[in-house]
């Protein structure tokens, strides 16, 4: 969906929109100025012995006001407003497209495994009766209290941490430490050093040394810097919010502790941090106006791509969506796929194995690579992995 497109349409509306507005108020100033004048004037008459012609004073103000010309003042910047306006909601009709059954492509669908996909979503969001809800409705009620478990106890631990309490994380952080350590986090000196800041903050000097020598010491080797500053934090007993270390009482830390462990947790589980039903609709999203304009000019030609392996125009997907490494062909303009692997040809190009295959007629002579002189022998070409 082209957003930027939408957003600028939506922008030139709003500034057409403050243009008129501001206009609308001058000219109602203007009048409202005439008005008072004239009323003034009759007001002053009134207070004296003159004798005032008020059909006079009144035509008089019936040219100033047609002086001022207000209707003429606002036709053009009203004018400009509803010609935006117009634009804006034909582009919104021609990106929000609301048949999207056209993109539907009937494929065959686990149902299964795709029913537990949203009841994973709905139980790591902490939505745990929606999540018992949604499995009972579709007949799976014996999965929830496997799939909801870990969840739980995330969520116990995540409540706790709201409310300042690390001793849920710091319990899990210890029965997973080799886990955790294996997987290169450092979750659990960020768990204590907040436990020892918190003990510090208390006022309680020795409380804090004792548990930076039983819990802290063991990374003195390996975050030396982090150890040192917490250790500075000790000449500031009771008063850290006056030190020059009071960044560390920030509330700010306790959220990014909390979505570190929750990233943690997930990546212990073999789960990604993001839900996955939520990253698939996400991108979804965003390919969907192409995927229909694609359809539009597929049904135009009259050609059906329902029996299409891949489409033959790419769909651009951001970043946060690639997690995997793709080979396009560049002779044959084909993704490579594992049996069309990409291949790695003695001068140092990649083609895939299909165009080598063809170019020297499998395997049977040697060719020109088509993007420098040297001379290919397909069986020295080696498969690449990504």
């Amino acid at each position: 969906m082209e957003l930027s497109t939408i957003k600028d349409a939506f922008d030139r509306v709003t500034k057409k929109q403050k243009l008129s507005s501001s206009k609308t108020q001058e000219v109602i100033d203007q009048i409202r100025q005439e008005i008072e004048c004239v009323l003034d004037t009759m007001q002053s008459v009134n207070n004296t012995d003159h004798v005032l012609d008020y059909k006079t004073v009144l035509n008089e103000l019936k040219a100033s006001l047609l002086k001022v010309a207000p209707l003429s003042q606002m036709e053009g910047t009203q004018k400009e407003l509803n010609v935006a306006l117009s634009k804006y909601g034909k582009l919104l009709e021609k990106y929000f497209n609301p048949d999207i059954s056209k993109a539907y492509r009937n494929i065959d669908i686990d149902v299964q495994t795709l029913n537990q996909i949203i009841a994973n979503h709905f139980y790591r969001q902490g939505l745990f009766d929606i999540g018992d809800h949604f499995l009972s409705v579709v007949g799976e009620p014996e999965s929830a209290a496997i799939m909801k478990a870990p969840f739980l106890e995330m969520y116990q631990i995540l409540e706790a941490m709201q409310k300042q309490n690390l001793e849920p994380a710091l319990n899990w952080a210890a029965t997973n430490s080799d886990k955790l350590a294996q997987s290169g986090s450092d979750i659990v000196l960020k768990l204590h050093s907040m436990q020892f800041v918190k003990i510090l903050q208390n006022g309680s000097r020795d409380e804090a040394l004792h548990y930076a020598r039983t819990h802290l010491s063991p990374f003195a080797s390996s975050h030396m810097a982090d150890i040192q500053k917490l250790m500075g934090c000790l000449l500031w007993t009771g008063k850290l919010d006056k030190s020059p270390y009071h960044a560390l009482l920030s509330p700010s830390n306790w959220d990014g502790l909390a979505e570190e462990l929750k990233r943690q947790f997930c990546n212990l589980l073999g789960q990604s941090y993001n839900s996955p039903l939520s990253v698939t609709v996400a991108a979804g999203i965003q390919v969907l106006p192409p995927l229909l304009k694609f359809m539009n000019v597929m049904a135009g030609k009259k050609q059906e791509w329902q029996s299409m392996n891949q489409l033959p125009v790419p769909i651009e997907l951001d970043r946060e969506f690639q997690f995997h490494s793709i080979f396009v062909c560049p002779v044959s303009k084909e993704q490579a796929t594992e049996e069309n692997p990409p291949m790695l040809m003695s001068c140092g190009h990649v083609l895939c194995k299909q165009s080598i295959l063809k170019m020297s007629k499998n395997s049977t002579k040697v060719f020109k690579c088509p993007y420098c002189p040297f001379d290919i022998d397909a069986a020295q070409c080696r498969q690449l992995y990504f």
